[in-house]
């Protein structure tokens, strides 16, 4: 995968090739400032103990680097209580990182870390300034891009990259509306293998997956511990919590090596492995 003689930076056509660059934010200030999702709800008075945060932080970057896989980290600012969640503030598509439009208040900003650093290293982007739009909610497979239509990304976001999009078919998702993101209840995990929340989705669009995919059906319990947002690392292994012991299991048998990081302190925030993840190369085979 060589350009003009250079390696590119940036690279990304799915959820599951080889991962070989990922942005990171530790969660040095991460509070539930402002309750923004059901997750986040549930562990309001009890709150996130920071100390166990950043350590099972530290060794979700230790397993990652022990797979050959470089992690940048993005420096941490007291103002951005969610920072730890970098999928959200872009995505990588082709050659290309597109910075998002972040859709809170308690958010907004955070995208300006991450464009910063991108200048810094001299890798170009294309800023969604437009319309509202978050990585959570794009879930990339090949040539299909799949959308979803969430409090945090709005149908006009989708018509806008349909239109900049022309040779990928990108396919909106509606979902219920209390589920945060797309990746908190469908995750394409190989070509063949995706995870859902069935739940939370029209049997239009279950049936549609389903036509397209072997499914893995996430339990009501391990949706609420974010059962499908693993992070597909490349050759079939799957970064996981080792809370979710059905979704495991169901990975196990369809061949996949399932690596458990226990990183349950940041799910409290409403988020898992792979909202932790800004995937920037991927090599594709």
């Amino acid at each position: 995968m060589e350009e003009s003689g250079a390696i590119s930076k940036t690279y990304c056509m799915s959820e599951y090739d080889l991962l070989k660059r990922v942005i990171l934010c530790q969660p040095q200030y991460m509070t539930i400032r402002e309750v923004i999702n059901e997750t986040q709800e549930h562990f309001k008075n009890e709150g996130i103990h920071i100390e166990r945060a950043l350590a099972q932080h530290a060794e979700l970057v230790k397993t990652l680097e022990a797979n050959d896989i470089e992690v940048i980290l993005l420096p941490y600012h007291k103002k951005y209580p969610e920072q730890v969640f970098t999928r959200d503030i872009g995505f990588t598509l082709g050659q290309t990182i597109f910075v998002a439009k972040m859709a809170t208040d308690v958010r907004a900003g955070e995208e300006d870390v991450l464009k910063q650093w991108l200048e810094d290293e001299q890798i170009s982007y294309y800023n969604l300034v437009e319309e509202r739009i978050e990585g959570g909610d794009v879930v990339i497979d090949r040539e299909t891009i799949y959308v979803g239509l969430s409090n945090r990304t709005e149908k006009k976001a989708v018509e806008h990259l349909q239109r900049l999009l022309s040779r990928f078919q990108v396919i909106p998702i509606a979902f219920k509306e209390k589920y945060l993101h797309l990746d908190c209840i469908f995750n394409v995990v190989s070509p063949e293998v995706a995870l859902v929340y069935p739940n939370a989705l029209t049997k239009k669009d279950i049936d549609f997956f389903a036509s397209r995919y072997n499914l893995i059906e996430v339990s009501e319990e391990e949706q609420f511990q974010l059962g499908t947002n693993v992070l597909s690392i490349g050759n079939n292994r799957i970064l996981s919590l080792p809370v979710n012991q059905k979704v495991n299991a169901q990975l196990r048998n369809h061949g996949f090596h399932v690596i458990e990081v226990d990183i349950t302190e940041i799910i409290k925030s409403g988020g898992s492995f792979r909202c932790c993840t800004l995937p920037i190369l991927r090599e594709s085979h």
